[in-house]
């Protein structure tokens, strides 16, 4: 089983009906965070259990846990046209995020509580080299990893023509792109592809988008960190979206 660890995240995903099976909390917690999660574990029937500090300890194997653990199930992921469904069910144009070979759990986590904070409704990922949907990004997610659609495919250029067969244009993002990232019309059905952290987008991903877009910098860096710039180009949709 996977783990929360932390009261905010662990408060966070008892708001967000995060299927949680139990609580962990050490018997020398207090506070109102600590109070509040009790409240709604009680709330919602789920079992808790007030714990020594060492076997907090040893359960979160050495990471800083802050008192409170959730056990949650393992991720499950859906496939392509569940994604189309949870647009479909919301009355809006489909707005799916691409990870290619994204390997930092951080950035992974950071990405998907931006896609759900945007409207996004789902993500799709490569079975390999990829970042696991782990601890860590269910931490780093505040919870939204374990409520947000994915969906897990063997090639992500053979998916890119499914999603184009359905209507859904590609826009990735790379430096030397032509166009603006605020120069594309978001409204219509799309998918963000964001590139490995090192590398961008391959080149099979990257010569099968529709558009390729740049964020306009100053300074002396090369690129953005890979969850700011998939920020940046998620807020746009929204704004567009917003505006439309």
């Amino acid at each position: 089983m996977n783990l929360i660890l932390g009261r905010k995240p662990v408060l966070d995903a008892l708001k967000s009906n995060t299927p949680i099976d139990r609580l962990m909390i050490a018997q020398n917690s207090h506070g109102e965070v600590v109070d509040e999660i009790i409240k709604i574990a009680r709330q919602k029937n789920i079992p808790y259990r007030m714990s020594p500090a060492d076997q907090i300890s040893k359960t979160a194997q050495g990471q800083n846990s802050q008192g409170v653990i959730a056990f949650i199930g393992t991720k499950e992921f859906s496939d392509i046209s569940a994604l189309f469904d949870v647009a479909k069910a919301k009355n809006e144009q489909p707005f799916f995020l691409i990870f290619d070979e994204i390997e930092d759990v951080h950035n992974l986590g950071a990405l998907i509580r931006t896609a759900v904070c945007t409207g996004a409704h789902g993500g799709i990922i490569p079975k390999h080299h990829n970042a696991p949907v782990n601890d860590t990004v269910v931490k780093t997610s505040a919870g939204a990893s374990l409520q947000f659609p994915m969906a897990r495919v063997t090639n992500i250029a053979q998916t890119i023509d499914e999603l184009k067969e359905n209507g859904v244009w590609i826009v990735g993002t790379e430096m030397t792109a032509p166009k603006n990232f605020t120069e594309i019309d978001y409204s219509v059905p799309v998918a963000l592809v964001i590139g490995n952290e090192g590398k961008g987008i391959r080149r099979l991903v990257k010569d099968k988008c529709d558009f390729l877009v740049k964020i306009p910098m100053k300074g002396d860096f090369e690129s953005l960190n890979a969850s700011v710039a998939g920020a940046i180009v998620m807020y746009e949709v929204l704004r567009k979206r917003n505006f439309k």
